[in-house]
């Protein structure tokens, strides 16, 4: 069995960058004599561990299933099981509360490694540990966090409420309506896009408790499935199919005013803030993607020969993949900085929306190389290349499509050179 409870912990919290011994030359600059500066690329023993645990369950649990839950457009409970038997469901979540209590950078790691195989199991994983788990985190008081905390780590999955028909990019525009009842919330409305929601039990649901305040209104309850959540319909996509993404309906759904997450009111703030987090994971999940497509397209170069020589020799095919390995490249360090600087509290909104932004770029580009350099095998189901093609063009919609992204990019560039 993969799991890593057992084996996180103290190492996590060791620091990554050792001491530096610093001496003064002739003129009075400071000269660095002993110092270590980790690549990007640096992983602590414990994410790297992650890394190769998760690679190897990738491998061995999710691989064998994936075609099967392509065609059937249904995630195999046993996968979910093993995900939460692994321990990569409460990646980030404290110890005390069940879960492996790792970094954000292993979060990332896992979403990665995951997608490097199957793209609909990573979002699973991705949206239940950076958005659901991370809200309970963050915003939850002690009594929620002790209650769906260790649920969530154990066998619970959960699901992030927010988009309806008319809010996608717009999201504060929703209609959902929440009003109190003595002690109790009665939530009527109807939610959209919903990833996970037909696999979960528990849901985060961004409500309006007064439109007159506008987005000042909008709140965030805590619903268990159990409440009255009503599935309206699974929607029938052209990539992530095992992935469940549904229709939503609130019919006079009762929730305990100590659902409430966070502060009424503020849902605004929490979804805002959560989604920058997020973006770094979906740029993670097209990062495995991109490098999925690529590990799959490139020992057919070298194993194929036309005109006597191996596909993968010919100048032109040599060109096409080397820009390929450039382009995955960037998109790794992009997304890598953007976790690291989320790990260190400094300012990383437009990082990660440049690395959303690149990173579902690149598993176009590369995915689409994939298909054209294995030829008419790529384009057959035969071969994972045609699935990674079609799983890849959600990376520029959800979660921020990219033009969201850029204009989310120009606006604190534009702030960064007009102050």
């Amino acid at each position: 069995m993969f799991s890593l409870r057992s084996s996180l912990g103290a190492a996590a919290r060791r620091s990554l960058i050792s001491s530096s011994k610093v001496t003064s030359n002739a003129r009075g600059f400071c000269t660095t004599l002993s110092a270590r500066v980790n690549s990007l690329h640096s992983l602590s023993e414990d994410e790297q561990m992650m890394k190769d645990m998760v690679s190897r369950f990738a491998r061995e649990t999710v691989q064998p299933l994936v075609s099967k839950m392509d065609e059937e457009e249904q995630m195999d409970p046993s996968v979910i099981k093993g995900l939460f038997e692994a321990g990569l469901m409460g990646v980030e979540t404290p110890a005390d509360f069940g879960g492996a209590e790792a970094s954000f950078t292993s979060a990332i790691v896992v979403i990665e490694e995951l997608a490097k195989i199957d793209p609909s199991v990573s979002v699973l994983c991705d949206v239940h540990n950076t958005l659901v788990n991370t809200v309970f985190r963050t915003y939850g008081n002690r009594e929620i966090q002790e209650k769906y905390l260790p649920q969530l780590a154990e066998n619970k999955l959960g699901c992030f409420c927010l988009s309806e028909a008319s809010s996608g990019s717009d999201a504060f525009a929703l209609q959902t309506r929440a009003v109190k009842d003595g002690d109790h919330y009665v939530i009527n409305g109807s939610k959209m896009w919903i990833t996970n929601s037909a696999e979960a039990d528990i849901f985060l649901v961004f409500a309006n408790v007064d439109p007159s305040k506008g987005y000042k209104g909008i709140t965030c309850f805590v619903v268990e499935r159990d409440m009255g959540v009503a599935i309206a319909k699974k929607e029938k996509k052209l990539g992530i199919r095992a992935s469940s993404t549904c229709q939503l309906s609130f019919d006079d759904v009762r929730v305990p005013a100590s659902n409430v997450l966070g502060e009424v009111g503020k849902g605004y703030k929490i979804a805002i803030e959560i989604l920058n987090e997020g973006r770094i994971g979906i740029a993670a999940q097209m990062l495995g993607i991109a490098q999925g497509a690529f590990d799959v397209a490139l020992p057919y170069l070298f194993q194929r020969k036309q005109f006597g020589s191996f596909i993968g020799d010919f100048q032109a095919m040599q060109h096409q993949y080397a820009q390929i390995a450039v382009d995955i490249e960037a998109a790794r360090l992009l997304t890598y900085n953007a976790a690291r600087l989320k790990e260190e509290g400094k300012p990383f909104v437009k990082e990660a929306a440049m690395a959303k932004l690149y990173a579902s770029q690149v598993a176009e580009r590369a995915s689409s190389k994939a298909v054209e350099w294995m030829g008419g095998v790529g384009f057959t189901r035969e071969v994972p290349a045609e699935k990674f093609y079609r799983d890849c063009k959600i990376g520029a919609i959800y979660e921020g499509t990219s033009n969201i992204q850029l204009q989310t990019i120009a606006k604190i560039l534009s702030k960064e050179y007009k102050d």
